[in-house]
């Protein structure tokens, strides 16, 4: 059974949208311009590369990360040739890009419980927010690699969604703080209470 692993960069009010500067977003770029960079915060970042065995991607962050990520090649070498989901119902094969690895469509929850049974090493989830909220709802992410930092930001995408559910419980297995304030906090999965 494959593991999934949803990673982010969150506000200790639960905001992950435009961490890195991406438009539109009010306070896009939070995670540069609210606390001093300390590199040994982002050594979870290096880490979920090398165990990562396949990356998967809502539609909306893989148009943002195939348009930059492969013209990284210092920064994301693993990230850049493992295998690819792309979670989407609008994209077709001809929607993808070349030279980023294999990427493989998928149309839904449907597909990724399935693709959850076969074998393999984990599967690493980033950015994708909704992606992220709708496989929290439905009790198949398996551990949440966060990277939270002391920062409000109010309105914005959140990482986990608002719906009327049974509590879902998580068990802490590791963590930091970090002389920026930023916190690592990685959980995994237990089930619904």
């Amino acid at each position: 059974m494959r593991q999934l692993i949803a990673t982010a960069f969150v506000s200790l009010d639960g905001v992950m949208e435009g961490p890195g500067g991406e438009p539109g977003y009010r306070n896009s770029g939070w995670t540069q311009t609210s606390v001093d960079f300390d590199p040994a915060a982002y050594e979870l970042k290096g880490r979920e590369q090398d165990e990562a065995a396949a990356m998967m991607l809502g539609r909306r962050s893989y148009e943002a990360f195939s348009a930059v990520w492969p013209s990284m090649t210092d920064e994301f070498p693993q990230y850049n040739s493992m295998p690819k989901f792309v979670v989407s119902t609008t994209l077709s094969e001809d929607d993808l890009v070349t030279g980023w690895g294999e990427t493989r469509i998928l149309r839904g929850v449907d597909d990724i419980a399935e693709l959850k049974k076969g074998e393999g090493g984990p599967i690493s989830i980033h950015g994708s927010g909704e992606l992220v909220r709708s496989l929290t709802d439905a009790g198949l992410v398996d551990r949440f690699h966060l990277l939270v930092f002391p920062v409000l930001l109010g309105r914005g995408a959140r990482l986990f969604s608002d719906a009327d559910k049974a509590a879902q419980r998580l068990r802490l297995i590791e963590h930091e703080c970090y002389g920026n304030g930023v916190q690592k906090q990685i959980f995994d999965y237990v089930g619904s209470a």
